[in-house]
């Protein structure tokens, strides 16, 4: 027998396989069929190896370890294909809300809703009292009208959604009349001009990019205009010789012509986040105070909830906006119905708000906290990257994100790590060890910048510092 046809003896069968102990967890947890066709690909790839080699190597001619290496690389195909990419990661990159990295973390009260219902059934769009159809926005449309003062009150799946949803509602083939100052850009280059254009309304440029005046919205009304629209330019601000009309005043202006007056709050949030320090952004009971028909904003970002886009104000108008058939591709799923539910509870107990809401617990995390935190996790840093790094704790500057409060930065601290003096190449040390921490049970992403690797505390809470060091010794193996 030719040390090939040897080779070829030595790989064990499929049905082998099937049946081999080694092999029983995984056939629990993927099923016959799956473990049967990976068990054939790895048996086929041998067979093709063994074909083209000249000379099989001794590991190919023994029959136990050939078995017990097909079993391993069976074992790991099929837990690198059934694990999650989806992960948790920990978010020490000075953006709080990183849209990225999944933006607003819920408050326990939501993921606790979130689990209930997904895992039963429950009264969604089922009136318990009549026993007939119900309606989802009903669980807290009536909530969000006492936060804000609004009519009125439906739930989308984000914030584009909404200003969609409100366009092709009121403005359908009319004129929207917008500041060239506001045609804003969000995220992967998602433009205003484009959701106007996707919700079937004509985009009406008033004004210059600097300033823009009353009689600019005063002489482009008329018989075309369907909406009068007002974006807050959240991610970004022009600065010098400007001018923008008070909205009280547009809100006055549309009033007398008969036309809706819409502004997008894009991040929106409820509370003066100026109480705890913070800057001053915008409310969503002040924008209905100035005299806005209809409201939007998103349920991510300063919200602190899941994903959804909200759509506040006057019963008549969004009203509309629910008959549109557009609202039930647009509508929310239970999940995040019973998520945003629970964080907009939260909001009826405003001084407990910052302790309980985690993203206003990270925004208004004290300096001194984080520092302390250094302090403690330094050690350990410098413990499991030996000898071929240097850490230090620095001051740094955390960024709101999201498109939120721009140019306002709050004080933070860092562990800043870099490359020691006996390592060679340190541009690619410093990109390697992003890597190794990125590749952790729990990944660390932080940072590049000026050659080291920054982590960002801020968003890093106490009660995860033990996950956080426990899985430290990784980065070693």
């Amino acid at each position: 027998m030719s040390s090939k046809q040897q080779a070829f003896k030595a790989l064990p069968s499929t049905d082998q396989l099937l049946q081999a102990p080694e092999l029983a967890s995984a056939i629990e947890r993927v099923g016959h069929d799956e473990l049967k066709r990976v068990a054939k690909e790895i048996l086929d790839a041998h067979r093709q190896q063994i074909s083209a080699a000249d000379t099989p190597t001794p590991a190919q001619l023994d029959e136990k370890q050939v078995f017990d290496k097909v079993c391993h690389q069976v074992n790991d195909i099929l837990e690198s294909k059934d694990s999650s990419t989806l992960v948790s990661v920990f978010n020490l990159t000075g953006t709080v809300v990183h849209t990225n990295l999944g933006r607003a973390k819920l408050p326990i009260e939501a993921v606790n809703a979130i689990s209930m219902v997904a895992a039963r059934a429950s009264n969604l769009e089922f009136d318990l009292t009549t026993g007939k159809r119900g309606d989802r926005d009903s669980h807290l449309e009536q909530m969000i009208c006492d936060i804000t003062g609004a009519e009125a009150a439906t739930v989308v799946n984000n914030n584009a959604a909404a200003v969609v949803l409100v366009l092709n509602t009121l403005a359908q083939q009319k004129e929207v009349l917008i500041s060239r100052g506001e045609l804003v850009e969000i995220g992967g280059a998602f433009r205003i001009p484009d959701v106007m254009r996707s919700a079937n309304a004509v985009l009406k440029e008033v004004g210059t990019t600097n300033r823009t005046h009353l009689r600019d919205f005063a002489d482009a009304l008329g018989p075309d205009t369907g909406a009068v629209m007002k974006v807050h330019t959240s991610n970004y601000e022009i600065q010098g010789f400007t001018h923008s009309v008070p909205e009280a005043e547009l809100s006055a202006l549309c009033t007398e012509h008969e036309v809706p007056y819409v502004s997008d709050l894009g991040s929106g949030t409820l509370v003066d986040l100026a109480q705890y320090g913070l800057p001053h952004e915008p409310t969503v009971q002040e924008t209905l105070s100035f005299g806005a028909d209809l409201v939007t904003f998103s349920g991510d970002k300063l919200l602190g909830g899941p994903q959804a886009g909200i759509i506040v104000g006057k019963k008549a108008l969004v009203d509309r906006v629910k008959r549109n058939p557009l609202k039930r591709a647009f509508r929310v799923d239970k999940m995040t119905l019973a998520g945003l539910v629970e964080v907009i509870r939260l909001y009826k107990d405003p001084r407990r708000l910052h302790t309980r809401l985690p993203i206003l617990r990270d925004l208004t995390r004290p300096v001194q906290e984080v520092d302390s935190q250094a302090l403690r996790l330094l050690p350990y840093i410098k413990q499991a990257l030996s000898s071929s790094a240097v850490v230090t704790i620095e001051e740094c500057k955390s960024q709101i994100g999201s498109g939120a409060l721009p140019l306002d930065l709050l004080e933070s601290r860092a562990l800043v790590i870099r490359p020691s003096n006996e390592v060679a190449g340190k541009d690619g040390f410093v990109t390697g060890l992003s890597e190794r921490f990125r590749s952790l049970s729990v990944p660390v992403v932080g940072r590049i910048h000026d050659g080291a690797l920054i982590f960002d505390l801020r968003c890093l809470q106490p009660n995860e510092e033990n996950e956080f060091i426990g899985q430290l010794g990784q980065l070693s193996n």
